[in-house]
């Protein structure tokens, strides 16, 4: 028995189609918008004839919603009513200076990796205006690598790293000969590149496949003489990341962000870290503030256990206690579970 469907039915049904096509492309689109925002967003802010740095940084709370943190090296603070509807952005800034609160609302636009806009309060406008740190690849840092030649075991640096665009580039760092690494790529947690060998007057060519899982290093040397296999564990993965800490001001305690990279050097709030040294559990560097016409160094000292970090921040105004723990990202395969 066949059943026909009335023009009234059919077009009812081609509403329903089309009306759900549009949402799914809708709740695509936005969660596409929302992907290119998370992130670190360094921006300027003017005001007056001065600037001030700080870092917006989105993500997600545990129910997919949109978050933000304004970071400065005055300390971390969660904003409020963050909002993105199409490339519309706005949230709202509570900052608490000792006993005071201050109180700004933004308003802008993010669109092809530049955020612009405008904070305002009753002290007046503020022009803001930023873009998209790129994503450090999980293959970036320094690896120490080793594998045998024949009977003898080898221990040498893989050094690779980011520039400001994103484009990866690699030194293989050995006491044997002179290596020259070209076309050095990474997706979806492989790593590949090409290697030239100088010995003495012995050239070689060589090539290296490999995987990233977390601080390991997995892969194949191939050349005209085999294959060998060869293992890396990253230098200082300890303490590269990203850091939540207590500060003990004078004022009270604040929150502040310690993010170190896989080179070592690192941000406190928003002032550079040239080099962060990690030795037998304990953790120092040296960076230098400036506040107006006005420079202060300031010194970290402290220790390193099971993803906690305490210390001290010693500067000519005096000493604040620190204490730190290290934010843990899942990795790709217990997101996948």
């Amino acid at each position: 028995m066949k059943t026909r469907l009335s023009i009234r039915a059919v077009l009812l049904l081609s509403l329903a189609f089309a009306t759900f096509v549009t949402a799914q492309q809708s709740g695509q689109s936005g969660r596409s918008a929302r992907w290119r925002l998370y992130g670190d967003w360094p921006v300027t802010i003017e005001f007056g004839e001065r600037q001030m740095n700080a870092i917006i940084s989105f993500s997600r709370d545990n129910e997919g919603n949109l978050t933000a943190q304004w970071i400065s090296a005055f300390g971390v603070t969660d904003l409020k009513d963050v909002k993105l509807e199409e490339n519309k952005l706005s949230f709202v800034l509570v900052v608490r200076w000792r006993d005071n609160e201050f109180t700004s609302n933004f308003t802008g636009t993010v669109e092809d990796g530049k955020l612009a806009g405008t904070l305002s309060s009753d002290r007046g406008e503020s022009k803001v205006e930023g873009q998209r740190s790129p994503r450090t690849p999980r293959a970036a840092g320094n690896w120490e690598m080793k594998f045998k030649v024949g009977d003898r075991d080898i221990t040498t640096v893989l050094a690779v790293k980011m520039d400001k665009e994103g484009a990866l580039a690699g030194e293989w760092q050995s006491q044997w000969g002179e290596h020259v690494i070209t076309d050095i790529a990474y997706e979806r947690g492989n790593l590949t590149f090409k290697r030239k060998s100088k010995f003495g007057d012995r050239e070689m060519e060589s090539t290296f496949e490999g995987t990233v899982e977390g601080d390991t290093l997995s892969g194949v040397i191939k050349s005209d003489f085999g294959e060998m296999a060869a293992e890396g564990t990253r230098v200082g993965a300890p303490v590269i990341g990203m850091w939540n800490l207590e500060v003990a001001a004078d004022w009270g305690q604040i929150k502040q962000r310690l993010v170190v990279h896989p080179d070592m050097s690192g941000l406190y709030g928003t002032v550079p870290i040239k080099k962060v040294n990690l030795e037998d559990g304990r953790v120092d560097f040296m960076m230098v503030m400036e506040f107006g016409d006005q420079t202060f160094e300031m010194n970290f000292d402290g220790k390193l256990a099971e993803s906690k970090l305490s210390g001290e921040m010693t500067t000519s105004q005096g000493t604040q206690k620190i204490k730190g723990t290290k934010v843990i990202r899942p990795s790709r395969r217990r997101r996948a579970m």
